[in-house]
């Protein structure tokens, strides 16, 4: 590990440490620019990315709650799938709220779309540390983190955030005596939260892989804490699903996936340790 950082903040391409500085200064100088353009083209946008997207899940017409009524259908259940509720209420309470929440969901719908061209600028900023065979092996960083974090937004967009608003808009305390009225704040920042996190989470078999190939993990280790780490995803489930137990299931089976998934991916790179030490 120290090793890699002294290759990457060395001398050994002639680059002194001020250089490597000024160099991660440009890559993130050059992300924050691509970010704000992105973000400023999307804020035009804003009526396809609120009433579409971050509002999408609050609709009886969204494509998940669609989707599971034509699966009731499908499997002779009736409506019992069906999601008819009634649309969500949101409201603002602040004099400038839904302005600063209309650059705020830009912003973060922006910084989902630019994810590539992020881990894009983190990837050129480490490639010179690499050496040729691990250049070969890492070469698929960008696409495969890109590609792992997208599949994570979307899920929880599609599935998370769907079961959440429907749970948190019938649930009641005292049956009709209190409305849920939302303010808009909290539920766009629930949605950007369970998005983006999910997203990260679902980097785990990058972080796995980068962990063993640098010495701090092993598939042993991976193993040994298994059942640890099964209790985890099961309260990190009950923190992002709602309290029932069918969502909290549907929720923790891809992050029991992507937890083998990882311990194999280290085994991957346990054994390319070992080719090139024998």
């Amino acid at each position: 590990m120290l090793e890699r950082f002294r290759n990457l903040f060395g001398s050994n391409n002639n680059m002194s440490f001020l250089d490597h500085l000024e160099s991660l200064r440009w890559h993130i100088i050059r992300s924050v620019i691509v970010l704000c353009i992105v973000t400023g083209v999307m804020f035009f946008y804003n009526d396809f990315i609120f009433n579409t997207v971050l509002f999408g899940p609050t609709h009886p017409t969204f494509l998940t709650y669609r989707v599971l009524c034509h699966l009731s259908r499908v499997l002779n259940l009736g409506t019992d799938l069906c999601i008819d509720q009634a649309p969500v209420k949101l409201i603002n309470t602040v004099m400038a709220g839904q302005l600063m929440m209309s650059i705020w969901g830009t912003f973060i719908a922006a910084l989902i779309v630019t994810v590539p061209y992020l881990l894009w600028e983190l990837w050129r900023f480490i490639k010179p540390a690499l050496k040729e065979k691990e250049l070969k092996s890492a070469r698929g960083f960008v696409a495969t983190s890109s590609l792992l974090f997208i599949l994570g937004a979307l899920f929880s967009y599609y599935i998370i955030v769907p079961w959440t608003v429907t749970f948190l808009s019938r649930f009641q305390m005292s049956g009709t005596t209190v409305q849920n009225l939302f303010d808009v704040r909290s539920y766009i920042s629930m949605v950007t939260t369970l998005v983006l996190w999910s997203g990260v989470i679902f980097e785990l078999p990058v972080v796995s892989y980068i962990l063993t190939s640098i010495g701090i993990i092993s598939p042993a280790f991976l193993k040994k804490y298994r059942r640890h780490v099964a209790v985890v995803i099961l309260i990190v489930a009950a923190l992002i699903a709602p309290p029932d137990v069918a969502s909290q299931i549907i929720v923790s089976i891809p992050l029991f996936i992507l937890f083998e998934v990882s311990i194999f991916v280290s085994q991957y790179a346990e054994r390319k340790k070992r080719l090139k030490t024998s």
